[in-house]
This record gives structure tokens, sequence and C-alpha cells, in this order.
């Protein structure tokens, strides 16, 4: 008898046999790509900051941009992965950058909450993309190519680990109805089972309207055996694999309806807690982006292996952080919604002692030119993949340190480049998986998140 035809004569049926796999599945998912040590971390946190944040305008100060501001930058500044001519001209930070913390790290005056945190962040300034445009670099950033048609970060992380909890996901996107540039393959499963795939949740005031039953848990109960049956019969005549996926997505989602409402009410939450992350701030944006922040905390304690938190679009552009023009208007309008949030859940997490087993990352897909076309009022900064700046924290990584660096105007790596290859290999050890035994097989090869690319960088480990 065939696996198929046995599943399809079981006595619980097709649809009820893979969910009690789903509900016993504990640990790893993937026990080969398990390193022969402890993992130092077991949940993740990504902040995307969709669009590039400018890195000699965060975390790397460059006072010959201001010494030279207005002049050319001349032919040897010029590249073919850079959105540069030699007439363009070097255009300084209009933000003081300081030393902060014990540690003295630089943060500039944009984002004063993670100056506060400044000792528990390593920011890698030696980042280099592949191309300098927003699609591109998002999947990469996301799924390790620049194509897209491959698993996300978080499903490998999901598909790695293996459930902690049986009534919630692995992977939660917590969005505020912008879908970066790359669209949702930035967060699906690919050919990874479509269990592993993104949960979207929203935030539109304080409830989650797309997590809201419409029916009785009774009646939704009927219309799901009644799914499942028909399931089962389309199983058994096509023998197909994915429809498995899609029971365990089905029953994943009807517990969902139970689960998620309490994880994203934060009406018992205290005061301070609320004040500490912004959720009763008076801009809209900033209240929803802080109240995600505090539900990120809140899925992690209970079990979520992957959290990632998404920027809202506030005004007509191709993505928040993208400032061709209006730099400085548009830069502090994004920090303003998002700094206090992020610092507030990075300090939460250590309060709670989470920090410890938690990956914090702070990244866009790029950063911005140093330059810019002409200096005026309204001036920004362009697409910059060859070299830029984000953040780690938690989950063994060193604290309060840099690494990497670019040349005087931050126009170009000088040392240690670092691809985000290396990021996911770095962040795949500490949650203990070998990013080259991590694999899937598909189209007849073992495929893998960071493909033949990437190293662990153990300059950065503590």
């Amino acid at each position: 008898m065939t696996r198929r035809e046995w599943l399809s004569t079981a006595s619980n049926g097709f649809g009820l046999l893979a969910l009690s796999s789903l509900l016993a599945q504990e640990g790893s998912a993937n026990p080969a790509a398990r390193l022969d040590q402890p993992a130092k971390a077991k949940n993740v946190i990504l902040f995307f900051m969709d669009g590039g944040p400018s890195h000699v305008d965060t975390f790397d100060p460059k006072p010959a941009l201001a010494k030279h501001q207005g002049e050319t930058i001349g032919e040897s500044a010029v590249s073919v992965k850079a959105q540069a001519t030699a007439d363009r001209v070097w255009l300084g930070s209009p933000w003081e950058f300081k030393r902060r913390g014990e540690s003295g790290l630089w943060v500039s005056d944009l984002l004063p909450h993670a100056a506060e945190v400044a000792d528990e962040l390593c920011v890698v300034r030696s980042m280099v993309g592949l191309q300098p445009l927003h699609g591109q670099q998002a999947l990469l950033m996301h799924t390790g190519r620049l194509t897209g048609s491959a698993p996300s970060f978080g499903s490998w992380v999901s598909y790695g680990l293996g459930s902690e909890r049986n009534n919630l996901p692995n992977y939660v996107l917590l969005n505020n109805d912008w879908i970066p540039n790359g669209g949702w393959e930035n967060f699906d499963s690919a050919f990874l089972p479509a269990s592993h795939g993104a949960t979207m949740l929203r935030a539109r005031g304080l409830a989650m309207d797309n997590i809201k039953p419409s029916d009785m848990p009774a009646i939704q109960r009927r219309k799901l055996d009644l799914l499942r049956e028909q399931d089962t019969d389309f199983a058994t005549q096509t023998g197909d694999a994915k429809i498995e996926s899609a029971i365990e997505t089905y029953e994943t989602a009807f517990r969902l309806q139970t689960a998620i409402p309490k994880l994203a009410d934060i009406s018992g939450e205290p005061a301070a807690i609320r004040r500490m992350y912004g959720v009763d701030s008076s801009n809209d944006y900033q209240k929803y982006y802080s109240l995600q922040c505090l539900r990120a905390r809140r899925l992690i304690e209970a079990g979520v292996r992957f959290v990632e938190i998404t920027c809202p679009l506030t005004h007509s552009n191709n993505s928040p952080w993208d400032q061709h023009s209006h730099l400085k208007e548009r830069h502090e309008e994004n920090a303003m919604i998002t700094d206090q949030g992020v610092s507030a859940l990075i300090r939460d997490l250590k309060q709670r002692g989470l920090l410890e087993s938690t990956i914090v990352i702070w990244a866009g897909e790029m950063g911005r030119t140093p330059h810019t076309p002409k200096i005026k009022e309204d001036a920004g900064r362009d697409h910059h993949v060859n070299g830029y700046s984000i953040f780690l924290a938690g989950g063994g990584i060193k604290r309060g340190v840099t690494y990497g660096t670019t040349d005087e105007f931050g126009n170009s790596v000088v040392d240690r480049p670092t691809s985000i290859h290396d990021i996911h290999a770095t962040v795949l050890h500490q949650l203990g998986l070998d990013h080259q035994r991590l694999t899937f097989r598909f189209g007849g090869r073992d495929m893998s998140l960071t493909d033949v690319h990437g190293q662990v960088i153990e300059d950065i480990l503590a």
C-alpha cells in the first residue's frame, strides 16, 4: 500500500492525520542541519526599513562629507553599481553624530532612541549589495536571490527549527498595509511546505481585523470539516503532497482566531510599557508601528520563531525610506515613527531576559548615496549598494561594536565587505543551524537560503 492509499483510508482521515502530525511537531524540522553545539538563540525579530536608510546619516559618520560638501565627486567615485555620475556633489549629513553609551558607538541625532541602546548594538558598516534596485535588493535580503521564487528567510528558520507551539505559526509578518517592493515573494514559503510561509497580521486600530472570525466557531468548524473532506478526496485522486500543507494551513488559521487575539490584546500591559513603546502616540503611524513592536515581544514570548515588522508608507513615494529628495523631512518622519518602538523592544526583551535568546535585526535592503545631483534645500540621496549599514542585537552577538569600514566618504567598502548571505549564515549559526546543511530537495537539487554563498561572521560573535 502506498503512503497516499494509507492516508486516504486511515480512520481519522487525511486531514486529521496531517493535523496530528503538525500538533506533534517539536524541535527541529530538519535535524540534519543542526550544528554540533548548543544554539545561542531560538527566535528572530527583523525590522525591515524598506527603501534604504542612509548609512552616512545614521551609524557611519563621515566628516569629510561636510568638509567637501558641494564639490564634485569625480570619476574615481563612480561605480557601475551606483547611481552616480562624475558631476554629482558630496552631501554632508544634516544630523550630528555623537559617541553613545559606555561603548562609544557612533549614532546620529536622527535616531535618539537607538542611541540609548547603543551598548546592545552590533553595527555592520560594510554591507554590499548586488543591484541598486528596490525589488531585487528586497528579494535578495529576504530570499537570498534577486529573482524571487525562493523561500523567505523566515520560512527557512521555520523549516529548520520546527514549532514550539501548536496553536501559532512559526513565521509572523506584522504589517501596516504596505507590501514592500518585490511583493509577497519576500515572505513566501515558495517550494517549502506552505505552513512555513508568513502569516500576516495587520494593524488597523487596536484590533487584528484580518484575524477576527466572520462566523461562530461551531459554524467555522463545520465548514473546515467539509473543506477537509473535499481536500481528502482531491488528494486521493491526485496524490499531491501540497494538499497536506494546505490542510495544515487551514487548521492553523482556525486555531489562530483563538490564540492571536489574546496575544494582540495589549490592554493588560502596564502603562509604563505602553509609554516606553509609544503606543499612546498622537501620531497614528507611530502608534500602530509601536503597537506592532509590542506585539512582536508578545509573539516571541509565546514561542513564534520569526517575526518581521515592516514600515508604513506615509507619503507618495516608492517606499518609506527612499528619499531621493526631502531627505531631512522624510528621514526624520520615518525615524519618528520607528525609532522609539525599535529601541523599546530591545530594552523590553533585555529586561525580561529574552534578548539573550532573540536576534534582533534592523536593516534596509540598501543604503543611500553620500552624494546628490545638486545642493538644494530639498536635496536627497539615491540608491546605494556599494557600502551601507545594518545592525544586529542579542542572541550571542557582540554588544556595542562595529564591523567593517567604508571609505572617508562612505562611498564604498574598504574593509571586510559583507553580503546578506553572510548575515543569513551568521543568524542561522546562532540558531544552531548550518546554512550549508539546511537544504530542501527541489528541482533535482538541494536548495538552501545561501546557495553557494555566505560565511559565518565569527568576529561579531560573543
